[in-house]
């Protein structure tokens, strides 16, 4: 016997394909080679088809009945667009670019007519077509970027106000390549070109460039409305990016967070239920997918979809999940309307899918007696059917009925499936199934999630069973509760609920009583149940007993439905108290007493810890607008300083204190002068380096405690988004200024200056461990590479915030067990990048692989920098060599001096770098050079590896000292060529300067 292997629980959704569109389109006469669809639209009433022939055909999906048919004899149809707010109009584009609008005349039974045709895109590609959600405007994009809007002055108003009345054509913007995608919300137009995407006010005529990152191909972009349930909260707007992700952007343009969806997408695809196959699952796990976007749709209310010449993806993005995807090949275009998907192919052929949950699928299928299909279903999704959600529309007796339809002959291991799963729905021995026959004579009832009996009269339809059920994973917990509570008030009339207690759904024990009295005329009896709670006590620890588990399980997710990764990894370093405090205010939907008390102690108390920060930063950004200030280094010092006093109050982090007890013991003049020796071997000597800054944090200020101290790489508690930007504004500026708390005022006035700076490397140092979450990593980065060059610990002390920041990446898990190939593949994946956590995976590569892990990396350029690689390679300056000539040689040869050029700051590197390539990869020195240092003869005929790099180097204009420099350089190694080049090079400077 074979069996039907399960989905997973996690998977609620289907996607189904009940009826075929094929003797629709061969009624129509689109399924000819001739004849062809090639767009589609659909609204709440119509279905639109374009055809190549230049032919609109306008279906009413009730019944499927053709309408109207609207021909056009400026060529094929490229696209078409339904007006949602108003069905009465349609627009449409031709092959030869003129947008025609339709007015269907519908309501007044008149012919249809044409209102408006624009010639503003005529001899270019329409690319989108999209209606304003209030207005009568039509957008228009081509693929030359040109945006424009046709807005309609409607014959509703008069004949002669519309035949009078014509407005002009708008321009609204011109963008940078094709339009791929536009969508309008709320008075914002978005656009969605090849290269980025743009957010447009077209009430004030503003416009904002979404994210700073280019991409390259079709991408799509859609608003995200904020839903029923959304109250004030503004929509949101999702993009395409490269590598299977999705940036969330507010209604303002500024990108929130970044989405990754290639981990998720690697589980198999769920069948498409279809009437034509039996649904087959592959439990076998897929490969990761880097998947292109060409378009985002938004569908429903919590979900977007998209598609690839693989399948269909239907994403949840605010809780980063994968709703379904599933295999549906050869896509052109999609249009949806709710949760109904029309999927035109590229062969012209139209599929009609609808989202729906499990049980709702099944349930159509039982209704037009598809019995062996849904059987297979069933067993597919046993799961989802045994939830507590399923019940409202599988009962135990419509599983039953199907069972009977089977033929036992054919169908006895679906049948035995069938028969597991309603066992598993019902066990035989359980208490409910003893009390329910005890009732049978009389009554039926279910049980609900939280426990509760709900007992229904038998004269009550079979519709209106257990209509109190939640409502699938997608939702929040909010909707949930209210979900709940409005089907509590629809069960009224029809259903009376009994249970331990009602205020395990918001409902205290008293209100159960009083529905029960007012619901009493409706029942036929009246009856003492046994498992009615004798007391409010009782049932209160009976509810909290039955309810516990369902809390449990749903905690966690419920916990981080809406929060982003990073806040994510911040709730887990959370102690104990936050943790207990979180699972509380999730139990108080059980019991109204408690919840409002758990709602007086989950106030955030953010607004008390950071109320004096918040004025002081508002007062330092007031000082920093006046430019006596910004541009007087002491006046912003000292702002800064009484700014950082608050910073340190605020977050209390006790720095470790360089007071005279800490500085006197260097005052011992021998050890002073090995330690300061220790430093200038240091910056003459990389190779010999030795960690001073880091032995003086560990070792002197380890007496203060320092040496315990951590890195805060996420704030203690949740910071405002609109409080963070400052603080990161302020902190970064205090770095860059050096304002580091106790610098200045407990060292020794006659302590030696290197001393000093070593003491102000320690600070930088601890300065980046406890404020590394409100830094700036960019400016970071800059900063350390310019002002601390010397200083290999606070170099080392950025890498490591940076390596705390990733050590969950799936990048860093792959390195433990993975090779070098598969773990650049997927950086290569993950990007494009421009951020330096890119450093961090950088960093471990090279401590796993060595050299050869350094010559991969130019494929980051810019992102890694060759300055950045200098760091890495710090111990090793052959390995940089190799980086370096592998990045000039990766670019075309007219490019390779510019590039070698824009490299060089400061400048004294081209020395630096010149001694590198003529020492490694050479011929021995005393091969070329005599007892003098002068090249010996025939030196010219030994090569030197870099000898490439060594001529670029050489050729790159310099000042006459430089060269002299260069030349002396070419000549102590022994290499003939360029050093009489490099002379040559001197000789003609100063000849011109002469």
């Amino acid at each position: 016997m074979t069996s039907v292997p399960m989905i997973p629980e996690s998977y609620s959704h289907v996607l189904a394909e009940l009826e075929c569109l094929d003797p629709l389109l061969s009624a129509l006469r689109l399924d000819s080679s001739r004849l062809k669809c090639t767009c589609i639209a659909v609204s709440r009433k119509w279905l639109a088809l374009g055809s190549s022939g230049g032919g609109l055909n306008l279906i009413q999906k009730e019944g499927w009945k053709q309408r109207l048919f609207l021909t056009h004899k400026e060529g094929a149809i490229s696209r078409v667009a339904c007006c949602l707010h108003d069905e009465d109009y349609v627009a449409v584009a031709t092959s030869q670019g003129l947008v025609v609008v339709w007015q269907l005349n519908q309501e007044r039974r008149g012919k249809p007519e044409r209102i408006y045709v624009s010639t503003e895109h005529k001899g270019k590609k329409v690319t989108s077509l999209c209606w304003d959600t209030a207005a009568l405007r039509v957008f228009v994009g081509d693929h030359v970027g040109k945006v424009s809007a046709i807005k309609i002055n409607t014959s509703k108003q008069g004949k002669a106000a519309a035949a009078f009345v014509m407005f002009p054509v708008q321009i609204i913007t011109t963008v940078d390549s094709r339009v791929v995608q536009l969508d309008y919300l709320d008075g914002r137009l978005l656009i969605s070109s090849l290269t980025r995407s743009y957010l447009c006010d077209t009430e004030r005529e503003k416009f904002w460039k979404i994210g700073n990152k280019e991409r390259d191909g079709e991408y799509g972009a859609c608003f995200f409305p904020a839903g029923k349930n959304g109250g004030s909260q503004q929509p949101l707007i999702y993009c395409a990016r490269p590598g299977s992700r999705m940036w969330e952007v507010n209604f303002e343009g500024e990108v929130l967070s970044t989405h990754q969806f290639k981990q998720l997408l690697s589980s198999p695809p769920l069948p498409v239920i279809t009437l034509r196959l039996d649904p087959q699952y592959n439990t076998s796990a897929c490969s990761l997918q880097s998947l292109s976007f060409p378009k985002l749709l938004y569908l429903t209310e919590h979900c977007v979809m998209t598609w690839t010449e693989r399948g269909i993806y239907v994403f949840i993005p605010q809780n980063v999940q994968v709703l379904l995807w599933s295999e549906v090949k050869d896509i052109q275009d999609i249009a949806v309307y709710r949760n109904e998907l029309f999927c035109l192919h590229t062969n012209g052929k139209v599929s009609h899918f609808s989202l729906l949950l499990v049980e709702r699928c099944v349930e159509r299928l039982l209704r037009r007696g598809f019995w062996s299909l849904a059987a297979r279903v069933c067993c597919l999704f046993q799961n989802s059917i045994i939830s507590c959600r399923a019940r409202k529309f599988l009962p135990l007796d419509k599983l039953e009925h199907l069972k009977s339809q089977l033929e036992l002959s054919t169908q006895s291991d679906v049948i035995s499936q069938l028969e597991e799963l309603i066992s598993k729905l019902e066990p035989l021995d359980s208490a409910c199934s003893s009390r329910r026959s005890s009732i049978s004579s009389h009554e039926s009832f279910s049980v609900l999630d939280s426990g509760i009996y709900r007992v229904i009269s038998r004269r009550g339809s079979q519709s209106d069973e257990d209509s109190c059920s939640l409502n699938g994973q997608t939702l929040s917990e909010d909707e949930r509760l209210k979900e709940f509570t409005t089907h509590q008030e629809e069960d009224r009339y029809g259903s009376q609920v009994w249970g331990p207690c009602g205020s395990a759904h918001n409902v205290s024990h008293a209100s159960v009583v009083v529905e029960t009295d007012r619901n009493e005329t409706f029942l036929p009896f009246s009856i003492p149940l046994s498992f009615r709670s004798p007391s409010p006590l009782v049932s209160l620890q009976a509810v909290k007993e039955s309810v516990s588990s369902f809390v449990r399980k749903t905690t966690e997710k419920i916990g981080t439905l809406h929060m982003s990764p990073d806040v994510r990894v911040r709730q887990e370093m959370k102690d104990d108290d936050e943790s207990h405090e979180v699972t509380a205010s999730i139990a108080a939907y059980s019991q109204e007493e408690d919840e409002n008390n758990l709602e007086l102690q989950s106030q955030p108390q953010e607004e008390d810890r950071l109320r004096d920060l918040k004025i002081a930063t508002t007062e330092a950004i007031n000082k920093l607008q006046d430019p006596l200030v910004l541009l007087e280094p002491r006046c912003l010092r000292e702002v800064l300083q009484e700014w950082f006093l608050y910073l340190e109050e605020t977050f209390g982090f006790k720095e470790p204190s360089f007071s005279d007890d800490c500085l006197s013991i260097k005052e011992d003049k021998n050890v002073l002068a090995e330690e300061l020796s220790e430093v200038l071997e240091e910056n003459i000597e990389p190779d010999k380096h030795t960690h001073f800054g880091r032995e003086v944090c560990e070792n002197d200020a380890s007496s203060k405690g320092a040496s315990d101290h951590v890195f805060q790489v996420y704030p203690p508690y949740l910071i405002a988004r609109d409080i963070q930007k400052d603080l990161v504004e302020l902190t970064t500026l205090c770095f860059e200024l050096n304002v580091f708390p106790c610098k200045n005022g407990n060292a020794k006035e006659n302590a030696e200056q290197d001393l000093q700076l070593t003491v102000s490397w320690v600070l930088a140092c601890q300065f980046i461990k406890d404020y590394f979450f409100l830094l700036d990593l960019k400016r970071l980065k800059r900063c350390i590479t310019i002002n601390y060059a010397s200083s290999t610990s606070v170099w080392e002390t950025y890498i490591e915030g940076l390596k705390e920041l990733t050590h969950a990446s799936p990048v860093t898990l792959a390195m433990e067990n993975g090779d070098m190939l598969k773990i650049l593949k997927l950086l290569n994946d993950l990007g494009p990048w421009d951020s330096p956590l890119l450093l961090a995976h950088a960093q471990r590569l090279y401590e796993k692989f060595g050299e050869t892990a350094v010559r991969p990396l130019i494929k980051f350029y810019p992102s890694i920098l060759p300055s950045d690689i200098m760091q890495l390679c710090r111990h090793h300056p052959a390995h940089f060599l190799a980086y370096l000539d592998s990045l000039v040689k990766s670019k075309p040869e007219d490019e390779r001096s510019f590039l070698l050029q824009s490299l060089l700051n400061p400048e004294a590197l081209r020395l630096d770098w010149l001694c590198l390539a003529v020492s490694h990869d050479a011929p021995q020195r005393t091969n070329t050079v005599d007892s003098e240092g002068n090249p010996r003869p025939r030196s010219h005929l030994f090569t030197w590896g870099y000898s490439q790099l060594i001529l670029l180097l050489i050729k790159l204009p310099a000042d006459f000292v430089t060269k002299e420099k260069m030349a002396d350089i070419c000549k102590s190694y022994g290499q003939c060529k360029m050093y009489l080049s490099t002379k040559l090079c001197c000789s003609r400077y100063y000849s011109i300067t002469w």
